[in-house]
């Protein structure tokens, strides 16, 4: 059997558009891009080019954007660096349960500078409610609030206009981690005060990211040393991943209709035939308001992992949830967080459709996941 990649929430391969961009910084245009002479000049350019070019995407002109080496890494400056900020003014951290260990983990490291976290729990489709924010938010005291746009998991999308809204009477500063949501669901930077993106998620290079603050953000240093990125994150720029993020970003933002539209037929034609071939199978989250490459599906009877292994030696390329968190033995928490049993998160399986795949892949796909439950269970 070909090799079939269905885990395109854990990385997407490199666009051809993304590597062309990239190359010319990789080759001949090798500069600094701090270096004052014209070959640092040239790639001093490129990243301000960049830089525009996705500020105009995200629809974000009224803020500022710093490049990072991935998500989580603007996932826990943001979160670290807007505390600190603000230390000695609020001491509150609110997160939903279902966010990406990179924001919760970050938020256990600020408990030494007297920060309480308090999580706010999903329903059982995966939605975390404006009300439930709500009342954490009338408890006072919240330096940070960060709900994500869309869950890395089971593709849930969640009401981050509503809670930003919240967030503004609340005068809470309110974070969006949207490295799953970036190329595939319009974004404009009006729903919150801060966001992240990851280009590897959207067909960019792996290493580089953003964050993205709106203008009179207050937030500490990352990086000492160097006056990158607004003195905030020293280090030498990564023009070419840049570029390369930059080139992706846009073709994904082009072709975002017409491909979401064709992601979901298949993405929908394969969650079909499982439920059709798998007796007791069922999609986890709620069916309509996800994104549309995400199919997260429950096995019962099954552990998740033995039908990952088993589908990659047939070729089929699939995960049991984040793949930062790949290599944790306990069920995940964003399962067990919508009210799942530690044997139901156990038994799930996330497959996540791309540009790559096609109808047909889903047939074959789906055959290959009957037979393999059908193996499991007769054990």
């Amino acid at each position: 059997m070909e090799l079939i990649y269905l885990d395109h929430a854990a990385t997407t391969p490199l666009s051809a558009r993304a590597l062309a961009a990239m190359q010319p910084y990789l080759t001949a245009q090798y500069g600094n891009a701090d270096s004052r002479y014209s070959l640092g000049r040239t790639a001093s350019l490129a990243v301000l080019s960049a830089r525009d070019k996705i500020l105009s995407l995200i629809g974000g002109s009224g803020g500022n954007l710093y490049f990072t080496s991935c998500g989580s890494e603007a996932n826990s400056w943001a979160l670290k660096g807007v505390c600190a900020a603000n230390f000695g003014k609020k001491s509150r951290i609110i997160l939903s349960a279902i966010e990406h260990p990179s924001l919760l983990r970050a938020a256990e490291d600020m408990a030494v500078f007297g920060f309480e976290t308090e999580l706010v729990y999903p329903d059982s489709l995966g939605i975390v409610r404006p009300e439930a924010v709500e009342m954490a938010l009338n408890r006072g005291g919240a330096a940070f609030v960060g709900v994500m746009y869309a869950n890395n998991e089971t593709g849930v999308i969640q009401p981050a206009r509503e809670i930003y809204s919240l967030c503004r009477t609340a005068g809470a500063f309110y974070f969006c981690d949207c490295v799953q949501a970036a190329g595939s669901l319009p974004l404009k930077c009006d729903f919150a005060d801060g966001i992240s993106i990851s280009a590897h998620k959207f067909y960019g290079p792996k290493g580089v990211g953003a964050l993205w603050l709106k203008k009179g953000t207050k937030i500490a240093r990352l990086i000492s040393g160097g006056q990158q990125e607004s003195g905030l994150r020293g280090g030498t720029t990564n023009v070419a991943g840049i570029a390369g993020m930059a080139e992706a970003l846009a073709s994904s933002c082009e072709d975002m209709q017409a491909e979401g539209e064709r992601v979901r037929a298949i993405r929908d034609s394969f969650v079909s035939q499982v439920l059709t071939l798998v007796p007791g199978a069922r999609l986890v989250g709620d069916s309509a308001n996800r994104l549309p490459s995400n199919a997260n599906i429950a096995f019962p009877g099954c552990r998740g992992e033995e039908i990952m292994f088993a589908l990659d030696r047939l070729g089929l390329c699939v995960s049991t949830g984040s793949a930062c968190s790949s290599g944790a033995s306990k069920p995940s928490s964003v399962l067990l967080a919508m009210g799942l049993s530690e044997e139901e998160a156990a038994s799930c399986v996330r497959f996540t459709f791309g540009r790559e795949n096609t109808a047909e892949h889903t047939s074959i796909a789906a055959r290959a996941v009957a037979e393999v439950v059908e193996k499991i269970k007769s054990k």
